[in-house]
């Protein structure tokens, strides 16, 4: 058994690999002609960038695509294993079905850890070294939209809301506004920084070419509309200033980047972050759950391909198996999402909808693997 075994994982792995490599030189080649618009046109966009950028996107790629080419070069390779009557030999010998499935799920748990690992170490990772190219190379930092990346927390009793219009890789912040609240709703002061630098590990912000406002107001005897209103503004221009803050570069990071790209543990502490200051974490949520899930479907698609080992044909015919393996691959991916952005709309649960399309799979991979081999 332990040579079936070998050779099951032998071919199994080369397949996946020769069908990864095959994806990404696509996607390589989509991605470059795409850069290559912007190459001369913008200052300081060269070609030695351009495929820098686009190496930086292949582990985005690789973790997106593997749990789809798995499912392609499994199914290549068990139909294989079918046509040749090599499996056949292997059932002869004494390898059972519940015997080929502990060799397929030992595999699929290889693939779940490769999966992890490169969607929570190597594309961060990637995604922080292409930021900070960025920053080098053109003199952008990542851009939050239009109306900048806003974040909130509570300290004593007072709301500050902090806003940023960009943010680079070392956490630098560009273009801050804080805005500083009390109790009752009313602004006790507006903070203008061109730049802010988030000291990591600490408790506050190195804040440069500052603006500050700080508000009075009338005392307790005034009536209530005049206490809601400014009784006298003191504005002052500082070259730098130390404001304490619990918000650390990477929540920053956070806010402005896909949830997609970012590590487990980042977007727990975002979500957990936006939880306790009654920000909206919904689509976090959902994200963190996909992530814990994601690598669990490369698990999913080992077992789903486990029955074309049993199909009984001599000749041709596996074309029409891998492209079918294509199709419920693109079929997970495009279901992943739905439940994703339905979730999201609806207002779902988050465990619920990063899980569903997994469940789904399994049910139809375990159905599968009743239905054609436990029966036979």
């Amino acid at each position: 058994m332990k040579i079936f075994r070998h050779l099951i994982y032998k071919e199994v792995l080369s397949a996946v690999a020769f069908v990864s490599l095959g994806f990404l030189a696509l996607f390589f080649f989509f991605d470059l002609l795409d850069e290559m618009r912007s190459v001369g046109r913008i200052p300081g966009y060269t070609l030695s960038y351009a495929l820098l950028a686009v190496a930086l996107e292949v582990p985005n790629h690789l973790y997106e695509l593997l749990p789809i080419t798995v499912l392609i070069g499994t199914i290549f390779v068990m139909a294989r294993f079918a046509q040749n009557s090599e499996f056949t030999i292997m059932r002869v010998s004494g390898m059972g079905p519940w015997l080929a499935l502990r060799t397929m799920v030992v595999l699929g748990l290889a693939f779940v850890v490769l999966t992890g690992v490169i969607g929570d170490y190597l594309a961060p990772a990637a995604d922080r070294l292409a930021l900070q190219a960025q920053s080098k190379y053109l003199g952008r930092s990542k851009s939050a939209g239009s109306t900048g990346a806003w974040l909130k927390e509570r300290v004593d009793g007072r709301t500050i809301a902090v806003n940023a219009s960009s943010v680079d890789a070392d956490g630098r912040l560009q273009w801050v506004r804080i805005f500083e609240f009390d109790s009752t709703g009313r602004m006790l002061q507006q903070i203008h920084a061109a730049r802010a630098q988030v000291q990591p590990d600490s408790d506050h912000w190195e804040l440069a070419e500052v603006r500050r406002s700080r508000f009075s107001y009338a005392g307790d005897g005034a009536s209530a509309n005049s206490a809601r209103e400014a009784t006298g503004v003191q504005q002052e221009h500082l070259p730098t200033l130390r404001y304490p803050s619990s918000i650390t570069g990477d929540m920053m990071l956070a806010a402005v980047h896909k949830p997609a790209h970012m590590p487990m543990l980042e977007l727990w502490r975002f979500t957990q972050h936006l939880k306790a200051n009654d920000q909206s974490a919904q689509k976090y949520e959902i994200e963190f759950w996909r992530k814990v899930f994601y690598p669990l479907s490369c698990l999913v698609m080992v077992v789903l391909a486990l029955p074309f080992a049993y199909l009984h044909f001599r000749s041709g015919g596996i074309a029409s198996y891998v492209f079918g393996g294509i199709m419920a691959g693109i079929s997970f991916f495009l279901l992943n999402n739905v439940f994703s952005y339905a979730g999201n709309l609806q207002n779902w649960s988050p465990l619920w909808s990063a899980a569903a399309p997994g469940l789904i799979y399994s049910a139809l991979s375990l159905g599968a693997f009743g239905w054609l081999v436990v029966r036979q």
